[in-house]
């Protein structure tokens, strides 16, 4: 992809040296940490262990995901799936293909392993297990180790197209390294001092040029920049060596000696062009050259030496040289008695406390002897260039002096012409430093003034004897000029200025000038979405960048901690986020979960919590064991509470944040779920089990590894029982419908909390909240009520079908279902009866209430979503004239004298998210007994019985028949000033109340009916009349007139068919 590398935003200038010295690099090295332990944590829930029961009966499951799930061996990570391989094949075709299969998904999970490779060495580092700069060093192996892998895979069983693309894959790797490797040097190699110990007097050009290059930004730069590209290329060596089992050098001990030329001139042949001599200056000398066959054998080695020293070998090149027969070259490679002239502290350590080359500037003057091998390295290069007898030669020699112009021409690649460009560089900044300054490089004194005051092309300044100057002409000005010089297709190969628009050249350019800014927003550039089409959602570009580019985000983050300020600051936490926003979506979409929470967690808190609720989302109806992965992955990584870990300043969302926000986005209407083809009633028996589903969040078992589990685990459990009965409230009032078909939404929620409820936590049974035993008892009253609804539904489920098979054989029901009717109808009203005599504690009747003592002025308020059901059970569709009618219904319902007494207010609109549904906000004075006090009738006061009205389809003044099927329901206290205060949990309750109890004992009725038909009366029929009639059980109010019309036809039905 071309970029303009010139174009940098306004606020950070790479021109500004000041600005980039506040982001200083060079940190100081941390001390390395142990490798991580491993560990895998075993699954804790019942849903799971039957998960993993049926994936042990149905092993194919296992073997398609076998791919996808990969193991991390972080010490907080998430169980993966176990594969339990593939059953064995009869034939042996079908084997072969197994294998073949096996060997395709290794050679792609090879590809892909760098996902979890580097979650697990980001997560160790994130727990201080190891040190940023050796997390750097771990990200480039990490690299290199995959492309191998890859590389070994690649053989003649894929195709060529598959070849090429996983080499492709495999280069790209190395690319990547190349630039991780590059961050540690610039980042993490930390500042070296010269030691002390090693400070010899009078010093040394050597010694002085380390202390130079120690102190000064740009030279340390760029011996930085050296050491990564001969880092490179020498890693490149070895791989070449371990793949081919060759390296270069590997020539006969005499390849340096002219024997083709030494024969030729023993038989006394003569010729102009063949040298008459052996020495090595003969070919100079004699302006005449070795036979081809010794001159291409001394080009070999001249190859391997060049090679040698671009990967920064230089002792191994001069034991080439001597092992060739030509000793005298490795000593024009390194002079002054082999010492490592190099300007690093590094090779001052090398070379310890070795008196020769003091020796030597003792007696012939400091530099002296480093400038005479430089100008002799120099008039070399030039003159072998004449000539052009060896291009190799040519370079070598250049390299010692400077000579970029000899230098280009055998620089092929970025990174060799890198390498010259920055080496000659720092050699002359050094020649600089140590000659006292520009107009001191000629040692005759030939100038006086600053090469930028004189004409450098003239012909005074073009001899050998200015040949410093003309090598400061060739060198960049700043870092800058030396990266437009790789551009300039003119100075360099045509492969270099190709390879500055690859991608990972063009990141590490925007490395070595230090403009984050400007890297983070061409990465993003590259995988962000392109043509306006900004889903933040959905991963785009190349895997393999948006990984690099989340975890590059990842290090400079904790590198620049510290340092990170104003403008660069917002650039790296705002981009950086959306970048790591993209690799988790990403790693979402190949079903990495157990990945996901590792990174999310360093997003911003308002983007934690709605990329996991987006998460949960999408995964709640997935296996137990994706959903388990999401939710390790959130509570490991993530603080529990709001506030109870901030790092650094950085506040991370919480667990219970993303819960809360998820199990209130499940309650939602969803836009466009409305389907025509089906009755009210089942659209909201269907919706009801999505809404279940999501207490499946709040039913795992917290792992042991996270701080406190024991109080998070019981927070959870306490939170499930509170959403759980919210649904069940709602759930009662739709499932009032007399059909067989079970309410699968609360059954399924009594099915997630069985397990966690049969051993509850001490915490949860020991605790003296108030909220936590309230909401217990009330889930056990649910419990109750739809034990009693699934057996009436079984005994109506029963009638039906023998009324079926009545009907169609034409014969009466066998006696056998007849008693089996029978049993069911005994078992329905023993269960309902147990349900409706409950004395001490009547169901949904809380035994106390702290916010009934509240005693000051304030309101209560009621929003309900619902959908209006005509008669034949098909929707009814609102507009505004309906809303209109259903406020006046809604006021009708009651007198007048209670609306102006308790300044109710109706308001009734269409749903902005469901055309097909209705939004209902009712709102009254709170008095005595209905908002404070306790609610002695346990009906819910005005509010419950005006929703009432609508849910049994009795208002006043509306469509005959219509009832209000509730989707979503919610009362508060709240404030004369509007504002919600606390649940006003009795409006809920009583209303359930209303509409449950008076249902029960109308089935209640219509089983006696049926058992009396049969000849068999129930025992406690009489028991049910004195229920509903006696005064002192406050039954009879809850009964709606057509409910009450109903209950006396039921009894005279019963009594007809008792005197029959």
């Amino acid at each position: 992809m071309d970029v303009d590398m010139d174009a940098s935003p306004s606020y950070f200038d790479p021109q500004d040296s000041n600005l980039r010295e506040r982001y200083r690099r060079y940190g100081k090295r941390l001390s390395p940490s142990p490798h991580q332990e491993h560990y895998q944590s075993k699954f804790s829930n019942a849903a799971l262990f039957l998960e993993n029961i049926k994936k042990e009966v149905d092993p194919s499951d296992a073997y398609q995901s076998q791919g996808s799930r990969s193991r991390s061996s972080s010490k907080r990570r998430s169980p993966s799936i176990d594969s339990r391989g593939i059953s064995e094949i009869g034939d042996s075709v079908g084997r072969l293909k197994v294998f073949k299969h096996e060997e395709d998904a290794a050679a792609v999970d090879s590809a892909d392993a760098t996902f979890s490779l580097f979650a697990s060495l980001f997560d160790s580092a994130l727990q201080e297990l190891m040190s940023i700069p050796d997390l750097i060093l771990r990200l480039e192996g990490a690299c290199r180790n995959v492309s191998e892998s890859i590389n070994n895979s690649c053989s003649e069983r894929h195709r060529i197209v598959e070849d090429k693309l996983m080499r492709q894959k495999a280069r790209v790797l190395l690319d990547e390294a190349a630039s991780w490797s590059l961050l540690w040097y610039l980042y993490g190699k930390g500042n070296e001092e010269v030691p002390e110990d090693l400070v010899v007097l009078p010093t040394t050009s050597h010694l002085e040029a380390c202390q130079f290059v120690a102190e000064d930004h740009t030279a340390q730069l760029c011996l930085r920049l050296i050491q990564w590209l001969e880092g490179l290329a020498s890693k490149a060596l070895d791989l070449e060596n371990k793949i081919r089992g060759s390296h270069v050098g590997t020539h006969l001990p005499t390849s340096g000696v002219w024997n083709h030329t030494q024969r030729f001139l023993k038989k006394g042949s003569i010729s102009e062009k063949i040298v008459q001599h052996l020495d090595f200056d003969a070919p100079t000398r004699e302006n005449a050259q070795p036979l081809p066959d010794d001159k291409k054998q001394d080009e070999s080695l001249l190859e391997d030496v060049w090679i040698l020293l671009k990967a920064g070998r230089l002792e191994e090149a001069c034991s080439l040289c001597r092992a060739a027969g030509q000793s005298w070259r490795a000593a024009t490679l390194c002079p002054f008695g082999g010492l490592d002239h190099s300007p690093s502290i590094e090779a001052l350590i090398r070379n310890g406390k070795n008196r020769s080359l003091q020796a030597m500037e003792l007696e012939s003057g400091k530099n002296n002897q480093r400038r005479l091998w430089k100008w002799a390295s120099y008039c070399a290069s030039e003159k072998i260039a004449e000539q052009e007898s060896s291009k190799y030669e040519t370079a070598i020699y250049a390299v010692n002096c400077s000579n970029v112009k000899r230098i280009l021409p055998m620089c092929t690649d970025w990174e060799s012409a890198c390498w010259a460009l920055t080496k000659s560089w720092l050699d002359v900044q050094v020649d600089v430093e140590l000659s006292g300054g520009p107009d001191k490089l000629n040692s005759d004194g030939a100038t006086e003034r600053s090469p930028g005051h004189v004409d450098l092309n003239s012909q005074s300044f073009l001899g050998p004897e200015n040949w410093q100057l003309q090598v400061l002409k060739q060198q960049p000005l700043d870092l800058n000029s030396l990266l437009q010089k790789l551009h300039s297709s003119e100075s360099v190969h045509e492969a270099v200025s190709r390879g500055c628009k690859e991608q990972h050249r063009q990141i590490e350019m925007n490395l070595m000038t230090g403009d984050i800014p400007g890297l983070l927003d061409l990465i993003w550039s590259w995988i962000s979405p392109s043509g306006g089409n900004e889903d933040i959602f959905r991963p785009y570009g190349d895997p393999q960048m948006i990984r690099f580019g989340a975890h590059l985000v990842l290090v400079l983050r904790l590198l620049h901690a510290d340092e990170m300020k104003d403008t660069f600051k917002e650039k790296i936490m705002n981009l950086g986020d959306h970048i790591l926003h993209m690799y988790v979506m990403f790693l979402f979409s190949k079903q990495h979960e157990e990945l996901v929470g590792i990174y999310a967690s360093q997003l911003a808190r308002h983007r934690c919590i709605d990329l996991f609720v987006h998460m949960m989302e999408l995964r709640l109806n997935s296996s137990v064991h994706v959903r388990y992965k999401i939710f390790l992955s959130a509570i490991e990584y993530l603080p529990f509470s709001p506030g109870d870990l901030v790092d650094s300043g950085f506040e991370k969302g919480s667990f219970e944040e993303i819960i809360e926000r998820v199990l209130s986005r499940s309650r939602e209407v969803k836009v466009g779920k409305a389907d025509v083809s089906s009755d009210v009633a089942e659209q909201c028996r269907l919706q009801s089990l999505e809404k279940a589903m999501v207490i499946q969040w709040l039913c795992f078992t917290p792992p042991s590894t996270i701080n406190d589990a024991t109080r998070v685990g019981s927070k959870l459990l306490h939170q499930a029982l509170m959403h759980s009965n919210v649904l069940f409230r709602e759930f009662g009032l739709i499932s009032m419908w007399r059909v067989p078909a079970m309410p699968i939404g609360a059954h399924t929620l009594l099915s997630l909390l069985a397990e966690p409820l049969k051993h509850p936590s001490e915490t949860l049974i020991s605790t003296e909240d108030h909220e936590t035993s309230d909401s217990l008892r009330e889930f056990h009253d649910w419990n109750e009520y739809y034990s009693c609804d699934a057996t009436y539904r079984n005994w109506l489920q029963i009638e039906l079908e023998n009324a079926e098979n009545a009907a169609n054989a034409g014969n009466d029901v066998s006696d056998e279902e007849k008693q089996r009717a029978n049993m069911v109808a005994m078992e329905t009203l023993s269960s309902s009866m147990a349900l409706l005599l409950r004395e001490e504690n009547p169901w949904l009747v809380p035994t106390e209430d702290h916010i009934y003592e509240l005693m000051e002025p304030t309101n209560i308020e009621l929003h309900a979503t619902a959908m209006l059901s005509l008669p034949s059970g098909e929707c009814m569709y609102p507009d505004p004239t309906l809303c209109t009618a259903l406020i006046s219904a809604f006021y009708s319902s009651l007198s007048d004298q209670v609306v102006l007494e308790r300044q109710l207010q109706v308001n009734v609109s269409i749903s902005s998210k469901d055309s097909s549904c209705v939004d209902i906000a009712l709102r009254c004075m709170a008095t005595e007994s209905d908002g404070f006090g306790p609610n002695e009738l346990a009906d819910g006061g005005v509010l419950a019985a005006v929703i009432a009205a609508g849910v049994k389809g009795e208002l006043v003044g509306f469509q005959v028949g219509v009832t209000m099927e509730i989707l979503r329901l919610d009362a508060w206290y709240c404030g004369t000033d509007g504002s919600l205060g606390s649940p006003a949990t009795y409006i809920l309750r009583g209303l359930c109340r209303r509409c449950c109890v008076p249902e029960i004992i109308l089935r209640c009725m219509q089983v006696s009916v049926s058992l009396m038909e049969s000849g068999h009366a129930h025992e406690r029929h009489d028991e049910l009349i004195e229920l509903v009639a006696g005064s002192e059980t406050g039954i009879l109010h809850l009964f709606s007139p057509n409910q009450l019309q109903e209950f006396l036809l039921f009894e005279r039905e019963y009594c007809i068919w008792k005197m029959e």
